[in-house]
């Protein structure tokens, strides 16, 4: 009969570990995985008066994002403000105008997604590359700002209206990107604080930044901003 004794107990604890693969050691492994993410965009696309007379010219386009108060439902919610608005209105811009919809209510903008359908678009209409202009309000107002971060080569000009701002990124952004941004100082969503500051590290960096801060709004600015007819005058003009 076998009697176990503490010299031949341990052995025998430690070959059983041995055998059921069991280690009280760390151990640190590599790997991979192939994330693939899906994205489905709605939007609307405005075509200018005389895109189809002359096959040869070619037109700048307009990207707009929307504010949190129009994602996740249907597209009739884009008309509600900004650029959307007037043209629903009867606005005529001197460009085609992209306005996707982020179908998510309480989620970031997938710029990603966003920069696969302005590319789509690009390709298949008559888009002039160098003059692609990019503006947001409110949550997507911080989407413009992080798409001139992470593609500072895309846009002729951004026009920011409310948006939290990327500020520690701020020298990401092209230094020959114009930019124009509106905020109201009374803004309890979004404090006005995020665009002062953002506007003076650009600035400081050497930057070319036009500011609007209405003393007496609050974060409803875009109303006012967007009616700005001088906006779309500035944007048509710029180039890269």
């Amino acid at each position: 009969m076998f009697t176990p004794t503490p010299k031949n107990l341990c052995c025998c604890i430690l070959l059983l570990l041995q055998m059921t693969g069991c280690s009280s050691q760390s151990k640190l492994i590599s790997d991979s995985m192939l994330a693939v993410t899906e994205e489905k965009l709605d939007y609307f696309l405005y075509y200018p008066e005389g895109y189809e007379d002359n096959t040869d010219e070619t037109f700048g386009l307009l990207l707009f994002l929307h504010g949190g108060g129009e994602a996740g439902g249907g597209l009739d919610d884009l008309a509600k403000n900004g650029p959307p608005k007037m043209l629903i209105d009867g606005t005529q811009f001197p460009f085609l105008v992209l306005v996707p919809q982020n179908p998510h209510k309480k989620m970031w903008w997938n710029t990603h997604a966003v920069i696969e359908l302005l590319d789509k678009v690009v390709t298949e209409s008559k888009v002039d590359e160098s003059r692609i202009y990019l503006s947001g309000l409110s949550r997507g107002g911080g989407a413009a700002w992080e798409l001139v971060t992470q593609y500072p080569k895309k846009f002729a000009a951004l026009a920011v209206v409310c948006g939290m701002t990327p500020l520690p990124y701020a020298h990401w952004v092209d230094k020959k990107l114009p930019i124009w941004v509106f905020h109201g100082a009374k803004d309890e969503i979004i404090p006005v604080s995020e665009s002062d500051e953002m506007v003076k590290t650009l600035k400081d960096s050497g930057y070319t930044v036009k500011y609007t801060r209405y003393d007496n709004l609050g974060h409803n600015v875009w109303d006012k901003a967007y009616q700005n007819p001088e906006l779309y005058d500035w944007l048509a003009a710029q180039s890269r």
